[in-house]
């Protein structure tokens, strides 16, 4: 889209949808005076001119052209107008099929059809349908702009999880998952240091990251490593990498035509140098914070004489061709089957599916991320929904099948959107019985 031809033509479907939206507009404020048309007019083009300007401005300028703070919430406000947009537009299409129904069935209607050649003024737009949709896209600006308030709201999820297999020693055992933190996403360090404080005031026993530390880049963490340092627990933290840490979504500089040509030979996805070496930086940071980071491997966790395995994989995406696969799960089992319980990190929900439950029935408990939940939705007693759930079948909380159980944990962080509407941030706290 950094292209002069891609800009106009993004342009140009915005103007088309501003003029359509526009015409809602004026079927609801025909009764209004004249003077106040034009205020509202006024206004409305004045929201088009500006959508299209931050649109130029995102498109044709440098990431350093204006603060991360003003570029994080310049970008949420213009996706949601544009969101907005697109939700006013679906009720008066519904109304204009509505119009040219009427219009087919008056062409059928001997009289009907001698009013329209006498000169009649056809077939109005229903005022109802102009405010519903008026009203559900500012609804839904509104809700987006609420939600910036609520990123920082982390949310604590309890829940305990009885197993048969589960060793005397760890009945009772207080695990704190969190997952993709997202830290370059992050503008608040006092916000995100009262998040840290709730994760320790669970005096967890274990502390587990299920992946997505950055959006892209190992230096994202510099001003919040000293945070995260702080988590601590007697059995240790443990962590894993998700799809962002990799740094996938980087145009890197020696992703040439070479790379291209080494990854075709090898029939695929290969890192670049500089890409290996931020993921090599992230892994120390890992390291710096005093997180034990398992990459395709598992440990013992050992209490009174007892021991469970604890395996985790770097990201493997049950979605095929939508998110690049790098770990190895039979690797990171190989020598777990003597263990009678075992955890297992995983950062994308979709490999439960795709492989855990298919050919490792004796992995007692998965635990993932990436999903954020969509950072919106609704979650009250009785009904979810999220829009994420029509691309994830497990997409936020518990799951089962048999004996074995999923958690999908919401994310500690955000991405793209600067905020949550119905599905906070999340620290989960598991009691294993």
């Amino acid at each position: 889209m950094r292209t002069p031809f891609g800009a106009f033509i993004f342009i140009l479907i915005v103007l088309l949808i501003d003029l359509y939206v526009f015409q809602a507009v004026k079927t609801v404020t025909l009764t209004a005076s004249p003077k106040a048309r034009a205020i509202t007019y006024s206004i409305y083009w004045a929201i088009t001119v500006f959508m299209v300007a931050a649109f130029l401005l995102f498109t044709f300028s440098a990431p350093q052209f204006l603060p991360k703070l003003v570029r994080t919430y310049l970008f949420a406000v213009l996706v949601g107008l544009f969101l907005a947009k697109i939700t006013a537009l679906f009720f008066l299409l519904i109304d204009d099929i509505r119009r040219m129904l009427q219009w087919v069935v008056a062409r059928f209607n001997s009289s009907a059809g001698t009013a329209a050649a006498s000169g009649g003024e056809g077939i109005s737009r229903s005022v109802f349908l102009s405010w519903m949709g008026l009203a559900t896209g500012s609804g839904l600006f509104g809700t987006l702009l609420y939600g910036f308030s609520n990123k920082y709201n982390y949310n604590i999820q309890r829940l305990q999880l009885a197993f048969e297999n589960l060793p005397g020693a760890f009945k009772g055992l207080k695990i704190v998952q969190i997952s993709d933190v997202h830290s370059g996403s992050f503008t608040d360090k006092k916000a995100v240091q009262q998040g840290i404080d709730k994760i320790l005031a669970q005096k967890p026993d274990m502390i587990l990251f299920t992946g997505d530390l950055v959006n892209d880049l190992a230096t994202e963490m510099e001003p919040y490593k000293e945070l995260f340092a702080q988590l601590k627990a007697p059995l240790g933290v443990y962590s894993t990498l998700g799809n962002h840490d990799y740094g996938d979504y980087v145009r890197w500089p020696d992703r040439d035509d070479a790379h291209r040509e080494k990854e075709r030979q090898a029939n695929t996805h290969l890192l670049t140098d500089t890409q290996q070496k931020n993921l090599d930086e992230l892994k120390a940071v890992h390291a710096s914070m005093g997180w034990r980071l398992l990459l395709d491997e598992h440990i013992a966790i050992q209490k009174d004489g007892h021991a469970i395995a604890l395996l985790g994989v770097q990201n493997i995406s049950g979605k095929k061709g939508r998110f690049h696969s790098y770990g190895d799960l039979h690797k990171a089992y190989a020598g777990a089957d003597k263990y009678p319980f075992k955890i297992l990190m995983s950062h994308d929900p979709s490999h439960w599916e795709a492989q855990v439950v298919k050919d490792f029935p004796d992995i007692d408990l998965v635990l993932s991320g990436h999903t954020h939940g969509m950072q919106f939705g609704v979650e009250i007693p009785g009904f979810r929904w999220s829009p994420v759930q029509y691309i994830y079948k497990q997409w936020a909380g518990l799951y089962q099948n048999n004996k074995q159980h999923l958690y999908v944990n919401r994310g500690f962080g955000f991405i793209g959107y600067p905020g949550r509407v119905g599905i906070l941030p999340e620290i989960t706290v598991i009691e294993l019985l």
